[in-house]
């Protein structure tokens, strides 16, 4: 059984940072793209970040220089680290994984059940 499992999420104020991290079991971790989408309130699903895996790592326009993804293959674990947050960055945050980024960052393929991130002003 496929299961990626996010935590991490909560609430900072405007400026702070928080770590997500999403731990995946069920299939071949190092084999696949991995990474988040988020999804906020009367907002469309937005990609965030993706390392593939063979390429570039992927960043938002929006997140580049504030946002870090990570993964540790000996702990099926991705991470990304969330520094200089903005209220705009509030929304749900999901882990997700698929052959490709593409796939990963629009929430096709596998996918958590989401982490709840607010960011106050």
């Amino acid at each position: 059984e496929v299961q990626l499992v996010e935590s991490g999420g909560g609430l900072v104020q405007a400026g702070g940072s928080l770590r997500l991290s999403c731990v995946a079991s069920g299939f071949s971790f190092d084999g696949h793209a991995i990474g988040w989408f988020r999804q906020a309130p009367g907002k469309e699903r937005e990609g965030v970040s993706c390392i593939p895996n063979v390429g570039n790592t992927y960043y938002a326009d929006n997140v580049k220089g504030r946002f870090a993804i990570s993964k540790d293959n000996a702990k099926n674990t991705v991470y990304l680290q969330m520094d200089s947050l903005k209220p705009d960055d509030t929304a749900i945050y999901y882990c997700s994984a698929d052959i490709h980024c593409l796939r990963v960052v629009s929430g096709q393929g596998y996918v958590g059940q989401g982490t709840q991130v607010t960011v106050s002003s």
